[in-house]
């Protein structure tokens, strides 16, 4: 790397110390924190300064006015690479940071067991109502065990939306509970999936097949309330729904009207359209919704894997190096040509 210190600005959320540690030992870049209470001014001098932003994937953990658009763009001309701490971006407008030439990678893999497991934790939780019964012995009683009569998932039909790193995890585990696996990915062709732990179907009969229904997909235009009130009414009467992936993959009200209409069984939660959701919000009110706070990736083996991808992703690419990563791997060439143009002072 250039003698020229690059400087990397992130927001005061929660980071594993290894990131800090992983810079500090490497030497060559200066990791500054802001606070997201200082002043717009404060905040976008740091960000002015920066060669690299450390931004969250979380829409809702970052004020809007940092989330990374044309417009905060063009009032940054020095950075050159956004890193995501995880593996999504929503935060991230990755068509307007090509056009500028800035690079954006993920930490995409990072959680990826994390979330698997937290997934087939909700399903279990649903089918065996291990919440509900939680939930009901620290409240009343008169009711017997008999009331709160689970199912097993034990050959029953799992089906996966989105078969990538999450969805093919959560799949092998499945398997090995006993279940029949099915799955819809248009960008895996039926090979694929059969390697990755599934059967390949089209999405109305995985919808029409399966006990339990996991979306492990992206967010994005398309898959934006994938799962709206047809495609819930399309579910087998008593299915399961789970979303652990993105709020606004399904419709929130539609979903609730499955619910209180008797014609879903339950549902596991930990991505919505608010996070964390309002207390009065109407899922929360329903005994048969089990709900997470966007805490299915937040362990401390995934939080190490993300502060350590990241660091060491970032400084791969400011040695000029490509990384696993890239969001817009076709925006490298000019990527590079900036950061010469950084190394030599020209920029």
């Amino acid at each position: 790397m250039n003698a020229e210190i690059k400087t990397i600005t992130r927001f005061d959320v929660w980071y594993h110390p290894i990131m800090a540690q992983t810079f500090a030992e490497a030497g060559g870049v200066a990791l500054q924190t802001v606070a997201r209470s200082a002043s717009h001014h404060v905040i976008l001098n740091a960000l002015q300064a920066s060669h690299v932003y450390q931004v969250p994937s979380a829409r809702d953990e970052l004020p809007s006015p940092w989330h990374v658009t044309g417009q905060l763009l063009e009032q940054l001309p020095r950075l050159l690479c956004v890193s995501t701490n995880g593996a999504g971006y929503d935060t991230v407008d990755v068509d307007a940071c090509t056009r500028a030439g800035v690079l954006v990678v993920n930490q995409s893999g990072a959680n990826a067991q994390s979330v698997a497991e937290a997934t087939i934790g909700l399903m279990l939780d649903c089918a065996r109502r291990i919440s509900e019964s939680d939930r009901r012995l620290r409240s009343v009683r008169g009711f017997s065990r008999e009331d709160l009569m689970g199912t097993e998932v034990y050959e029953k039909t799992l089906g996966i939306i989105g078969l990538g790193q999450i969805g093919t995890r959560v799949a092998r585990i499945a398997q090995a509970l006993g279940m029949r696996v099915i799955a819809h990915d248009p960008l895996l062709d039926a090979g694929e999936v059969q390697r990755r732990g599934a059967s390949a179907v089209p999405l109305m009969q995985l919808l029409e097949q399966s006990d339990v229904v996991s979306l492990h997909c992206p967010r994005s235009a398309a898959t934006r309330n994938l799962m709206n009130a047809e495609r819930f009414a399309g579910m087998r009467k008593g299915a399961v729904f789970i979303n652990t992936a993105r709020g606004g993959l399904h419709d929130e009200s539609a979903l609730y009207a499955a619910l209180a209409s008797g014609h879903l069984g339950g549902a596991g939660l930990d991505v919505w359209d608010e996070e964390p959701p309002a207390l009065d919000h109407p899922l929360l009110s329903l005994a048969n919704v089990v709900g997470l706070y966007h805490t299915a990736g937040v362990t401390l083996e995934a939080r190490w894997r993300m502060g350590r991808w990241a660091a060491e992703q970032i400084l791969q690419v400011l040695a000029g190096q490509e990384a696993a990563r890239m969001v817009n791997p076709e925006v490298f060439a000019r990527f590079s040509q900036r950061l010469r143009a950084t190394d030599h002072g020209l920029a």
